[in-house]
Parts: structure tokens; C-alpha cells; sequence
């Protein structure tokens, strides 16, 4: 049965975001709001619970998670990025993108693209998700949260309680955060290519 965190989406409670980092650390999957819908995430280093969010979501092997990070800080450590990519980068964190980059080798190879081995990375602009992975002190692994067969995410707290209650270990009421996922942009080739139009807008990037 998940707990259920009602966390101030302006002024998240220190005490709720540290139990909620300590669930993540102990191997649990949490439901959050981001800048652009609700995400469920878990512990980078931890295969079952990686797995349990393929289950939820029905994820094949070809899928990039996400690793939702607080700043550009960390970038060098999972990801490797030219200047001019890293400039991109800094003119568009925080906010509603999923960049794909070129993974480094301190990203498991399980939560890579199997054949082009990149994977999703993203600051969000959102105080939930950046004090709770402030909390766990390393960037979280996550997934849009869309259920088999619908289009668009999850939104609602309770919904998502009533639906996922016994496969989810919290979740965190953050208040509504929107329907729509992220704008994902692959930027592993020349130019900027976009892989899924989302809440960010793409213009800035075709220039």
C-alpha cells in the first residue's frame, strides 16, 4: 500500500522530502509532480526497482529513461556533451525538456539505449522534484508517468493513488501540475533533432 505525502508545492516540507528521499534509498518507486506532469522515479543504482517501473509502464528494451537531475552540475558524470551542447543546455535548465545525450560509462547499462547507449537527461523547474533529489544527493531515474494504452500522463494524486496503490511505494500529492510530458530533443547528432513535442517549445533550437 503507497503512503501518501501532501508536500506544499511553493514551500516543500523538509521532514516529508527527507522520508520520501529515504523510501527512494531503501528501493521504493515515488510518484512526483514535475514542471510538466506527474513522474514516477526511483534509486539510479537499482535494478529491481528499474524494473518495476518497465512493468508499470509496460516499457521495452529500446526505451531512455530519464535521470532528472537538480542542475548542470553532474552533467560530465553521466553524460558527455560538446560546448556548444553544454551552452544549449544552460539556456534551457530548468524547464520542460528531456535532452538525449550521449551516456558515459557511470550510467548502468541496463537504463541505456541498448544499441546507440544514450540516455535521457533533464533539470525540471519545480521545487518538489529539485529539493527531493537535493535530498537523495544524486540525480533520480525517471519516467513520465503514462499508463499502457492512454496518451497522455497521470494527473491527479488521488487517481494515481487509487490506480497504482499496491505497485507504488509514496506518492506525492504536489497539487495538479499539468497533462502534457516534456519536449524531448535528441542532441547527439549535428543538429538538434526533436523526438517528441511536448510542454517546451522547439523553436529556440532550429535557429
Amino acid at each position: 500500500m503507497a503512503q501518501f505525502f501532501q508536500i506544499h508545492p511553493d514551500n516543500p516540507q523538509g521532514r516529508l522530502v527527507n522520508q520520501a528521499a529515504d523510501i527512494l534509498r531503501g528501493g521504493g518507486l515515488v510518484a512526483f509532480p514535475t514542471d510538466s506532469a506527474y513522474a514516477i522515479g526511483c534509486h539510479l543504482g537499482d535494478k529491481k526497482a528499474v524494473d518495476r517501473i518497465r512493468q508499470i509502464r509496460q516499457l521495452d528494451k529500446h526505451h531512455n529513461f530519464t535521470l532528472m537531475c537538480r542542475d548542470l552540475s553532474e552533467l560530465a558524470t553521466y553524460a558527455k556533451v560538446s560546448n556548444s551542447v553544454f551552452r544549449m543546455l544552460k539556456a534551457h535548465t530548468p524547464g520542460a525538456y528531456t535532452f538525449v545525450l550521449e551516456a558515459t560509462n557511470e550510467v548502468p547499462r541496463r537504463v541505456m539505449h541498448p544499441k546507440r547507449k544514450t540516455i535521457g537527461l533533464r533539470v525540471p523547474d519545480n521545487n518538489i522534484a529539485l529539493e527531493l533529489i537535493a535530498a537523495l544527493g544524486e540525480p533520480l531515474m525517471t519516467s513520465t508517468l503514462i499508463m499502457p494504452g492512454d496518451e497522455y500522463p497521470l494527473t491527479d494524486p488521488y487517481d494515481i493513488r487509487e490506480t497504482l496503490e499496491h505497485q507504488l511505494d509514496l506518492v506525492v500529492d504536489g497539487g495538479y501540475c499539468g497533462m502534457e510530458a516534456t519536449t524531448v530533443i535528441d542532441l547527439t547528432g549535428e543538429t538538434p533533432e526533436l523526438i517528441r513535442q511536448g510542454c517546451g517549445s522547439f523553436d529556440d533550437f532550429m535557429s
